[in-house]
């Protein structure tokens, strides 16, 4: 089954991390936030996965390594180089 998803990968101070995006509902749960990060390794191996989700007036949210998901709050959505892949 191939999905289709938003994300980005970024490079910052020497750290190469993925960022992806999914339900709110994901990121409000560790259980289903860690099970999420362990099925998109596939599409970004060996780089930590950073999930963000967004409530209904926009705002994220952010889920994985507490310094990167802290580094990411303070950037602006905008500024995220986003892409769609797909994953088989």
């Amino acid at each position: 089954m191939r999905v289709q998803f938003e994300g980005a990968v970024i490079r910052e101070q020497g750290l190469t991390f993925a960022v992806v995006v999914v339900k709110r509902h994901v990121v409000d749960n560790p259980h289903t936030a860690n099970q999420a990060i362990g099925s998109f390794g596939r599409a970004f191996p060996g780089m930590p996965i950073i999930l963000m989700g967004q409530d209904s007036g926009g705002r994220a949210k952010w889920f994985g390594r507490p310094d990167i998901a802290r580094f990411m709050a303070s950037t602006p959505l905008g500024a995220i180089p986003w892409q769609r892949y797909t994953l088989n």
